[in-house]
């Protein structure tokens, strides 16, 4: 198996990612030249770049929610592989060729927001094109006319992997191409590369692999793509246990871009079954980041009711700082905690800051 150890770029880590980071450390490391597709809101220059000169044409883009950062890392470990002397990496740019955006959103990547500066969901423009930002990615996509689509995003800490107490540390979607969700053979071909991804990731991440949501919208850019018969995959980078900054998840996605990559190169496509895509249990949203158990023996008003808190981002200079909210309250029953606290005394909260400020939370709470 490939070593993701020796290509990861280890001058991007943690969570906030912006593009004078690139700019900085990683832009220099290309072996090929820059191309300026179009500029963001505050004028920035949006970038993408080419590898590869096969016939097979691949389009990738990263952060199109700012706040969505780990694709990006994975991206740049992948751009640090293809770019080795590796047999796989010189047969998939034999194969293939990638163009890839790796920031599509840095207005909100250095706000750290979802939208663009102008508050607008880029990925909720794509028919009515209104942000400068979604006329280059589509601009991008007329004139490189891609053989295949690669969305690539976070999801929240919520998630997991069906009905089951496994987180989704990584979800696929096939995008539905019409309102009916029909099978096309656009949607099938996107199905075939989902099972040859988590064929391979169940042996890294055994139950934790889950399937996005395909409720259609053609304002969503992944949609709106697969409805030109563009085979496009939706990648979702989700939590591992105890990886707030995402960088085991960053591992996890690297492995699943190369074998993506690997089954276009190799014409492994048809190896795989569009059955085992609807095997991938679908997500769920059983996850809270603190399930707080008996939490009357720190504040009597709270009964006999568990408490759910999620973990809100919060931007303190180039730092996220993980700040705890109380999301619900009841008996939360088929719930889980990435942590579980059981409060059967005071000391199961220990003495980390993150649960000083929980105790602070759930002391504030009164009938």
């Amino acid at each position: 198996m490939i070593d993701h150890s020796v290509y990861k770029e280890h001058s991007i880590s943690g969570r906030y990612i912006t593009q004078e980071m690139l700019e900085e450390s990683c832009f220099s490391k290309l072996s090929v030249p820059l191309m300026e597709i179009g500029n963001a809101v505050s004028g920035k220059t949006l970038y993408g770049f080419s590898l590869g000169k096969g016939s097979k044409k691949i389009l990738m883009w990263s952060q199109m929610h700012g706040n969505e950062s780990t694709t990006t890392k994975a991206v740049w470990d992948m751009v640090n592989f293809l770019q080795s002397d590796e047999d796989v990496a010189e047969h998939i740019l034999k194969k293939c060729t990638l163009m890839i955006v790796p920031m599509l959103n840095p207005d909100g990547a250095k706000a750290y927001t979802r939208v663009n500066q102008n508050g607008i969901d880029l990925n909720r423009d794509a028919k009515m094109l209104t942000q400068p930002e979604s006329v280059a990615l589509r601009q991008l996509f007329e004139e490189f006319q891609p053989d295949f689509c690669f969305n690539l995003h976070d999801q929240r800490t919520l998630f997991s992997a069906g009905a089951t107490d496994k987180p989704a540390t990584a979800s696929f979607l096939s995008p539905a191409s019409n309102e009916a969700r029909e099978v096309t053979p656009t949607r099938e071909t996107a199905m075939k590369i989902i099972v040859a991804m988590d064929t391979f990731l169940q042996k890294l991440i055994p139950g934790q692999v889950g399937r996005y949501d395909d409720g259609f919208n053609d304002n969503c850019v992944g949609d709106a793509f697969q409805m030109t018969d563009t085979p496009t995959i939706l990648f979702e980078a989700g939590h591992f246990p105890k990886d707030y900054e995402r960088e085991r998840t960053r591992h996890f996605i690297f492995y699943a871009l190369i074998e993506a990559l690997k089954t276009i190169a190799m014409d492994l496509v048809e190896n795989f079954s569009p059955k085992d895509y609807f095997k991938i249990p679908e997500n769920d949203k059983l996850f809270f980041d603190v399930l707080v158990k008996n939490p009357s023996v720190l504040n009597p008003e709270l009964g006999e009711e568990m408490v759910g808190i999620r973990y809100k981002e919060v931007l303190e200079g180039e730092k996220i700082i993980f700040e705890p909210e109380i999301i619900e309250m009841g008996t939360l029953e088929g719930f889980y905690g990435h942590e579980t606290i059981e409060c059967i005394d005071l000391k199961d909260f220990g003495l980390v800051p993150e649960h000083h400020k929980i105790v602070n939370l759930l002391l504030q709470i009164k009938n």
